[in-house]
């Protein structure tokens, strides 16, 4: 079972990333479908001239991801009040809060603590490892580039990595945007630490959202294909680094439960002390 938790959770996105990188890295299939989408005559991406594309794809896109951390966030705060008001010894609060229906929010929040600040931490690794590797990178990007009007020029990511220092100003790799409909993946492993069998169907809505964000700025011309491939892999990885951390091997190995069979949240949630 621990050979096949890591071969599946490692394993794959390990043989993904040498997929990429000899498949677009090693290539120029990233400039060629880049050259489809560019125009020559007049020297732009034209989705990138539209502004309701750009509202909807990359201004709105990101209320997803960013009401998700908002939520998480506040949830986590909230899980630190119930143990706080401790109704045993001040049962006129606890009837208080029972009255207006807030007794049982604060409990909630108080039995999945663990979950709320695991969400949190994921969302908070899986960005700083992205602007990280954008730092000590310096990749810029296609529109930014000679090679479509720009005037920078165009590098490699591998070429250009620092590990200690930034490497300049580009920020274009891995892909940002995309790396924000990644991270709900974080939702995928608070549904496998459950045995949820919706879990699948979270792991590949997240893997879904993700291409989506990061295909619609390829469109305009901010990014190549492989960035978005890139930022996958390594918020996948963030995310079940985390999820070890939090939750342990043990538990996110177990098969998921069935309907007949399902328990309603493992009986006792734990806390995160």
């Amino acid at each position: 079972m621990k050979s096949r938790f890591y071969a599946y959770n490692v394993g794959i996105p390990l043989v993904c990333a040498a997929v990429v990188f000899l498949m677009f890295d090693m290539t120029r299939i990233d400039i060629a479908f880049s050259n489809l989408l560019f125009d020559p005559l007049t020297q732009t991406f034209p989705i990138d001239k539209i502004h309701f594309f750009e509202k909807l794809t990359h201004k709105w896109a990101r209320i997803i991801p960013n009401w998700t951390a908002e939520i998480a966030l506040i949830g986590a705060m909230l899980s630190l009040v119930w143990p706080l008001v401790n109704p045993h010894k001040r049962p006129r609060l606890g009837a208080f809060l029972e009255r207006n229906k807030v007794a049982p929010v604060l409990r909630f929040t108080a039995n999945h603590r663990r979950d709320f600040f695991f969400v949190v931490v994921a969302f908070a690794l899986c960005t700083g490892v992205i602007h990280f590797l954008k730092s000590h990178t310096s990749v810029y990007c296609p529109i930014e580039t000679t090679l479509y009007g720009g005037k920078m020029p165009h590098i490699e990511w591998y070429s250009n990595f620092q590990l200690f220092h930034e490497a300049g100003s580009g920020r274009c790799w891995p892909g940002g945007h995309a790396s924000g409909g990644f991270t709900m993946l974080a939702l995928y492993f608070v549904a496998r630490r459950y045995q949820w069998r919706f879990s699948s169907a979270i792991l590949w809505g997240s893997l879904l959202l993700g291409l989506i964000y990061g295909t619609t700025r390829v469109l305009q011309g901010w990014h190549y294909m492989s960035h978005t491939f890139w930022a996958g892999i390594f918020v996948w990885l963030s995310c079940l680094l985390t999820a070890l951390a939090f939750y342990g091997r043990a538990r996110l190995e177990l098969p998921v439960v069935n309907k007949r069979t399902q328990k309603v949240f493992s009986a006792q949630p734990e806390v995160l002390l």
